[in-house]
């Protein structure tokens, strides 16, 4: 506690026009929710003395509690964990500002059950019984709107054809038009530079007004995880500045590539050597292990990987979205690749999450699938070879209800993230999928009216 008293003064002499901290807690669902404080009332808050009720982390994604969880518990109150780590300025706020993410403590002391910070630290936790340090990255894909819906309430595209009508195609890796968006792109890595978060590549994505910006890989999942969170508020707030909308919406468009979260992990031995690396890029068996366990866990994870109804429209035949558990080196039809690199960069990418879903959740669905694999030694089939979309019939869930129904009873999301995260996730997604039942579509009318 020393040390981070000593870091947050360092902060605020180098910070003296810091008028306001905003205490940042990620909720199972992916909101951001907390509170402003002024500066006075910072160290109270860095000495663990801020509560919240335990419900800020149980909200649904049009950040609604469900009463059933609330009345049993009489909405108790916990106590805030601010992680030094994670203080930054706020660049983009009208008045000087700083953040700072928490995590939820029980009154008691203990870590809470269903904070998705804590799940992905006790996974972390088993890695270092194992003698082994997960490395993660990600990459998140988005598109770029314009702020206001056209007459049918959809996005408006801030990427035409010469004449102003409807894209072919996306212009996928044009630096013409990553100029055109230059003054943006440039503030975003401004912002990110700001905050400390190390982004490596920004790119123009295949689809009309979709872009990827990735992270450089970090030692410490959870910190890869705060980052990924902490780039996707950036890059909201940045494009709003600009009187523009982004979204991480899994697929804005049906005809459309929609935008995905893929993440790459490796282990590190007890030497900080890559634990896959067998000399030939091609992974050793603790490699074949990881992989097997990802896939075992896949249908059961699926609920984290694609958290919407709007998640589901992504995995279709033949968009790089994949529809079955499968593995291969250098193959973007497969649900986890292993890219060509040097031996000591041998990693798992896995494709399968939408960029709508909770980074923290989907990392420690993946560290759970990698975990899995290694303490049970699982063996991975061969690797695939060719077009997965031709080679196999789709097996993951591919509706909404479907997967709640095997996250609900699943052993390895009990296992793994504890039947109170179970319970609590389950009961929101199953809320959230009550209000989208009464809703009647367009299209609907249209064939039936």
């Amino acid at each position: 506690m020393a040390d981070n008293e000593l870091r947050l003064q360092a902060f605020l002499d180098q910070h003296p026009d810091i008028e306001i901290f905003e205490i940042v807690l990620p909720d199972v669902c992916g909101g951001l929710r907390g509170k402003w404080l002024t500066r006075d009332k910072i160290h109270k808050a860095m000495a663990g003395e801020l509560k919240l009720p335990m419900s800020s982390l149980a909200f649904d994604v049009w950040g609604r509690d469900a009463e059933i969880l609330v009345f049993e518990t009489g909405d108790n109150d916990g106590f805030c964990k601010p992680d030094i780590r994670t203080l930054a300025i706020v660049p983009w706020a009208q008045r000087p500002t700083a953040q700072v993410v928490i995590s939820m403590m029980e009154v008691s002391g203990e870590p809470c059950a269903y904070d998705t910070r804590h799940i992905l630290q006790s996974l972390m936790d088993r890695f270092s019984a194992l003698g082994l340090t997960p490395v993660v990255a990600s990459e998140m894909e988005f598109h770029l709107f314009h702020d206001k819906l056209d007459d049918l309430g959809q996005p408006v595209h801030t990427q035409t054809d010469c004449v102003g009508g409807r894209l072919a195609g996306g212009q996928t890796y044009g630096l013409e038009m990553m100029e055109g968006m230059s003054g943006l792109m440039h503030d975003i890595r401004d912002a990110c530079v700001a905050q400390g978060l190390p982004i490596d590549t920004l790119i123009k994505e295949s689809g009309p007004s979709q872009y990827e910006i990735n992270l450089y890989h970090s030692p410490d999942a959870l910190v890869a995880a705060d980052q990924a969170m902490m780039l996707q508020r950036a890059i909201k707030a940045v494009t709003r500045k600009h009187g523009l909308r982004a979204t991480f919406m899994a697929k804005p468009f049906g005809h459309l590539a929609g935008n995905g979260m893929h993440v790459h992990c490796s282990l590190l031995d007890g030497q900080g050597n890559n634990a896959f690396d067998d000399g030939t890029g091609k992974g050793n068996a603790l490699l074949q292990h990881a992989v097997a366990g990802c896939l075992e866990g896949m249908a059961d994870s699926m609920l984290l990987f694609a958290p919407n109804l709007n998640s589901y429209r992504r995995f279709q035949h033949g968009t790089y979205a994949p529809l079955a558990p499968c593995w291969g080196y250098e193959n973007r039809t497969v649900s986890i690749r292993i890219p060509a690199d040097a031996p000591h960069a041998t990693r798992i990418e896995h494709r399968v999450a939408g960029a709508d879903a909770n980074p923290y959740l989907v990392i420690a669905a993946i560290l759970s699938g990698m975990l899995h694999g290694i303490e049970n030694k699982l063996q991975a089939p061969p690797p695939l070879e060719g077009n997965a979309y031709e080679l196999l019939a789709p097996s993951l869930p591919r509706y909404w209800p479907d997967a709640l129904a095997r996250f609900e009873s699943s052993g390895f999301v009990r296992d793994n993230f504890g039947k109170a995260f179970q319970r609590v996730y389950s009961v929101l997604k199953r809320q959230e999928m009550a209000d989208f039942d009464c809703q009647v579509t367009p299209l609907e009318y249209d064939a039936c009216l």
